[in-house]
């Protein structure tokens, strides 16, 4: 919905400058650059900026997650993500997570300031359950 808006001021800003040019009298004075030029180059750099902060906040908050089959551990519960290969312990909101299940989890990966501990999956929902996992062939 915001970006909707973000390009409809944009564009707004950039058709009031293409279009607002002001008639000036001829001179024999030569500008180098003139006024339409520099509003030009504003509206352009003005562009790349919200650009720029847009893909920077739209990155920052998008959702992660991760899919595969949930195992039993000793201190809790552990995943394994079928992209990655890498195994995450589970915490956050574990509720409805039942170990067997293959699952993809919304959340974020913690790193542990330890080296010998493991990454943790910080859960938030469940986002799609496919049930049992199937055995490995």
């Amino acid at each position: 919905m915001t970006s909707k808006y973000l390009r409809s001021g944009v564009l707004i800003v950039a058709l009031s400058v293409t279009l607002s040019t002001i008639a000036e009298a001829q001179t024999s004075q030569k500008k180098i650059v003139s006024n339409g030029t520099i509003a030009g180059v504003l509206v352009g750099a003005i562009a790349v900026v919200v650009i720029v902060a847009y893909v920077v906040v739209h990155e920052s908050t998008k959702k992660r997650t991760i899919t595969g089959c949930v195992t039993p551990e000793a201190n809790g519960m552990s995943v394994t993500d079928e992209k990655d290969k890498r195994s995450y312990v589970l915490s956050g909101n574990t509720a409805d997570i039942k170990a067997g299940d293959r699952l993809t989890l919304r959340g974020k990966k913690i790193k542990s300031t330890d080296t010998g501990r493991p990454v943790v999956w910080e859960t938030k929902t469940v986002s799609k359950d496919f049930g049992l996992c199937r055995p490995a062939a």
